[in-house]
């Protein structure tokens, strides 16, 4: 065989034999992003949902996409997380964005209202209501893409050092509590504050605030309010439910490998899912010990809760006057409350109503 005859035949042979081989696919470069909460580590279902995030976008990249988690104050001040990604001092950010009602009632909209929805509803509005559409529009105009992360579910309606048997034992008390929640309650005449985690107890502890609402029995008893106000109400009417999102910088994420922005969504996606879960074990668990602990269970008064609802629908109406991203996002979650509170009378509440009476003993 002629020399030029060889090198055709094994230059045809290799070209064969690339193209009957799989492509070879080439890696996207390695990455390394900061999130930071605004939680301490101490809250381990809100904070230990960003150590899951970070690791579920790990195992989804095969560690390519490397996530590193940061408790609150650790790089920006708890209150200045979504400051901190929409100007990219972090790349992500985990948080309750109804922290931020005082630039825009809006952000209300990603973590609850009063009177709301619950943690299933919101799912419900977000993912397949055309809520999640509306919430990205609001924060891709500040440079940010929000991901629900986690829902507390229905919070309870907090400690109290002293008993609210009616309207008029809300007036003047010093409450602990953030968001659209407190602007209702000070309607009725109470004197909201807003406190970070670690700052609480010790308020309450010294008579500064004469009662705090946090989150549900598991966080509120690891930080120890059951200590120095004994009296535990609920419901938490301004927080049927509450969503905590993920947050990344819009032009960040939009800089990523495709592959990596999926991954941080499908993450967010399971988080949210998994860390409720584990809230609805741990509230029921410590419910249970905080009363064996000397805290008393108690149920607002119904004038209360009929006075809270007046107040808090007249408010919506009133920022929805004067502010049309905010009205915007009410035409769409109002009626899709109404819609899920009847589906919810007509069947689930009878049964939960009948199981709450009847128990499950055996």
């Amino acid at each position: 065989m002629s020399r030029r005859k060889f090198l055709v035949g094994s230059a045809a042979a290799t070209s064969a034999a690339l193209l009957a081989s799989p492509a070879v696919r080439a890696q996207p470069a390695a990455v390394t992003w900061r999130l930071q909460s605004s939680y301490p580590k101490s809250l381990e279902i809100l904070y230990g949902a960003c150590t899951m995030f970070s690791e579920r976008i790990a195992e989804l990249t095969d560690g390519r996409f490397d996530v590193k988690v940061y408790a609150a104050g650790e790089l920006v001040p708890p209150f200045q997380v979504l400051e901190g990604v929409r100007n990219g001092t972090v790349e992500a950010g985990q948080t309750a964005s109804y922290y931020w009602v005082g630039q825009n009632k809006a952000h209300a909209f990603d973590t609850t209202l009063p009177f709301g929805l619950s943690a299933r509803q919101q799912n419900a509005w977000v993912f397949y209501g055309g809520g999640l559409k509306l919430l990205r529009d609001f924060y891709a105009e500040q440079n940010m893409v929000n991901f629900p992360g986690l829902n507390t579910a229905a919070q309870m309606g907090g400690w109290f050092r002293k008993q609210i048997n009616s309207l008029e034992d809300l007036k003047g008390l010093r409450m602990r509590i953030p968001g659209m929640g407190g602007e209702v309650l000070s309607k009725l005449g109470v004197v909201p504050q807003t406190l970070a985690a670690g700052d609480v107890y010790t308020a309450l502890e010294k008579g500064t605030i004469d009662a705090t609402e946090w989150v549900g029995p598991y966080d509120d008893e690891k930080l120890g309010f059951y200590r120095v106000a004994k009296n535990y109400y609920a419901p938490g009417f301004w927080e049927g439910s509450a969503n905590v999102s993920f947050f990344a910088n819009k032009e960040k994420l939009d800089a990523l490998p495709k592959a990596f922005r999926s991954a941080f969504e499908v993450a967010a996606q399971e988080v949210n899912v998994m860390a409720t879960a584990r809230y609805d074990v741990a509230n029921a668990e410590a419910l249970r010990r905080l009363v064996s602990k000397g805290a008393t269970v108690r149920t607002f008064p119904r004038d209360v809760l009929q006075e809270a609802f007046k107040v808090s629908e007249a408010l919506l109406d009133e920022e929805a006057a004067k502010n049309a991203t905010f009205k915007k996002l009410l035409d769409s979650w109002r009626p899709f409350r109404e819609t899920q509170s009847l589906w919810s009378r007509v069947n689930e509440l009878q049964f939960a109503n009948f199981m709450a009476q009847a128990g499950v003993r055996r």
